[in-house]
């Protein structure tokens, strides 16, 4: 379904300071990571920043995951996303969704409305058009949340990258309808979407205590539910896992959390150019 090559990334942030984040940063760089990603919210530092001190630290890329599009007007988050494609020569990855919960809140300590699903897609649709026409010849690949059929037909008109964004329990079945939708709509652009998928967790270590918050099940339950938030086992029983998804449903871009950065750096060197 995808012959698209495997690539990593870490999802992390700076929240102890400048040397603990470029000492993440090298660290996966050094282990095979293609990219650092970083969440967006109010109760981190910016991600725009961030993500620039971790451009300049090692050669790798990076990218927002994601950024909310409520917490800043289209034209301001166009701008930043544009300004780190130049510094980075285009290792920068905008990814942008109308935000997760809590997003309400810092909106309005920003002085800015929140508005509907609806508006808030338009605010994405917005700010890519103005990404565009600051890219000018440039283009910044672009990550999109999809899980609704709206979603699924704005990611399927304009994203590079495709975050599947089912529930931590959501079965197989669900997540490759959810692909096969998404390709039909995106017709002649499917084979250029890079399919990308987020791991709560990989290898074998006890699951930690904000998987429960994150997953909203606790542990035992995501255990037995198969979740694709998880990857356990040996490392090349997590490495024949990866492929087995690949072809599947074609998810070829896996992040994981941070925690788990040492865990699955085998299964990074196993998967090598593959």
């Amino acid at each position: 379904m995808n012959d698209r090559r495997f690539r990593f990334g870490v999802v992390a942030s700076p929240d102890h300071g400048a040397e603990q984040w470029q000492t993440t940063v090298r660290r996966a760089a050094g282990l095979g990571y293609s990219t650092i990603l970083m969440p967006d919210g109010l109760q981190l530092l910016s991600p725009f920043a961030s993500l620039a001190t971790a451009a300049a630290t090692a050669d790798i890329r990076v990218g927002t995951f994601v950024a909310a599009a409520p917490l800043r007007t289209p034209r301001q988050a166009a701008w930043d996303a544009h300004t780190l494609t130049v510094l980075t020569d285009g290792r920068f990855e905008f990814g942008i969704g109308t935000g997760r919960p809590g997003t309400e809140a810092f909106a309005a300590e920003l002085g800015l409305p929140y508005g509907s699903g609806k508006e808030r897609r338009d605010q994405i649709r917005r700010t890519l058009d103005h990404l565009a026409e600051l890219d000018g010849d440039r283009h910044t690949p672009v990550m999109l949340a999809a899980a609704g059929p709206r979603g699924l037909a704005l990611a399927a008109a304009r994203a590079d990258i495709v975050s599947i964004a089912k529930p931590a329990t959501a079965p197989r079945a669900e997540v490759v309808a959810l692909v096969r939708e998404l390709r039909e709509l995106a017709g002649s652009r499917a084979d250029d979407i890079e399919l990308a998928m987020n791991l709560f967790a990989a290898g074998t270590r006890e699951l930690p205590a904000w998987t429960k918050q994150a997953a909203g099940v606790d542990a035992a339950t995501l255990e037995a539910s198969d979740s694709l938030m998880l990857l356990r086992g040996s490392p090349q029983e997590m490495a024949d896992e990866l492929q087995r998804r690949r072809d599947e449903f074609g998810a070829s871009y896996v992040s994981v959390n941070a925690t788990y950065l040492e865990d699955l750096a085998p299964v990074i060197e196993k998967l090598a150019g593959n």
